[in-house]
């Protein structure tokens, strides 16, 4: 049966506090996200003892890390800042099976110079592309030696944003220490929104057999543009973020994704895998779990 965990991120606490939280709404799996008030991750503070500690903690909690969050703007415009976003996700890569798995999942970013959320010219252009994909080929290499999985997550204002490009990305680096993380609702824009059932078929047709892990959140079309929305929460950006444009990304249950197929098809080749909720705030989880919960007993998954 699928499985429904919870980004860690979604709890400001200590490291301790965060796992009691999350054991006590019932969850059996976490997205680990590498950060907590009592601990210093900072790319050269985190280390190998730190990493274990945090993968103890949840283990003795019955919180198996399924998967671990390396978020960043791989191709930042700043030379210094992409070095930066670079040298923090190595570090995690390089201690990811301390941390408890072998999955380190991140967005491929946006050219833009002021959001990690907004579209850029240069994305969809050959010379963005392949830069793109050589920054990505040379994470997978350090990934291979490190034994983990770099898990790209598509998201429209990305240069990797469209099942096209995603599929073009996994011909070029034809690895298996390249992995998909699965959201559909990412792939959504103004355009496509209207057709649902079709759009999420497409997807799953064209990229089921790449996927290692899957989120659950909801979309929805804004009845005006939304800009970029950021929740007002103790957390980093990616779990702040609520829409860009016309397309509102809230919490499920509360937009328009048919969860129903979505289940289905996600579990179609991946019957066990984990779904982690997002975009939400601590007072919703229960609700947003309960929904879950509801999903996949009325689909028999």
């Amino acid at each position: 049966m699928i499985q429904v965990g919870i980004f860690t991120g979604y709890f400001p606490y200590d490291l301790a506090q965060t796992a009691a939280r999350i054991r006590e709404l019932n969850f059996n799996t976490v997205q680990l996200d590498v950060s907590f008030k009592d601990m210093d991750l900072s790319t050269n503070a985190f280390d190998a003892a730190k990493a274990r500690k945090i993968r103890d903690t949840f283990r003795s909690s019955n919180l198996p890390i399924c998967c671990i969050s390396g978020y960043t703007n791989l191709v930042h415009p700043v030379p210094a800042k992409r070095k930066a976003n670079l040298d923090h996700l190595r570090q995690i890569i390089r201690y990811a099976n301390e941390l408890g798995s072998p999955y380190v999942i991140s967005e491929t970013g946006t050219y833009h110079a002021e959001s990690d959320w907004v579209s850029d010219p240069r994305n969809k252009t050959q010379e963005g592309y392949t830069e793109c994909r050589d920054v990505i080929g040379e994470i997978v290499a350090f990934a291979r030696q490190h034994g983990v999985t770099f898990c790209v997550e598509t998201y429209v204002n990305n240069v990797i944003g469209s099942v096209e490009e995603t599929l073009r990305l996994f011909a070029d680096i034809n690895h298996p220490n390249l992995g998909l993380l699965m959201d559909p609702t990412n792939y959504f824009e103004e355009h496509n929104i209207g057709a649902m059932d079709l759009t999420l078929n497409r997807i799953f047709d064209a990229l089921s057999d790449r996927i290692k892990i899957a989120h659950a959140k909801d979309v929805k079309l804004a009845e005006t543009s939304v800009g970029v929305s950021m929740a007002d929460i103790d957390g980093d950006e990616a779990h702040a973020l609520r829409g860009v444009g016309m397309i509102e990304l809230p919490a499920p249950g509360l937009g328009s994704l048919n969860y129903d197929l979505y289940l289905q098809r996600l579990a179609r080749q991946h019957p066990n895998i984990p779904i982690i909720i997002e975009h939400l705030e601590e007072a919703d989880v229960p609700r947003a779990k309960q929904f879950m919960d509801g999903r996949l007993l009325a689909n028999g998954l």
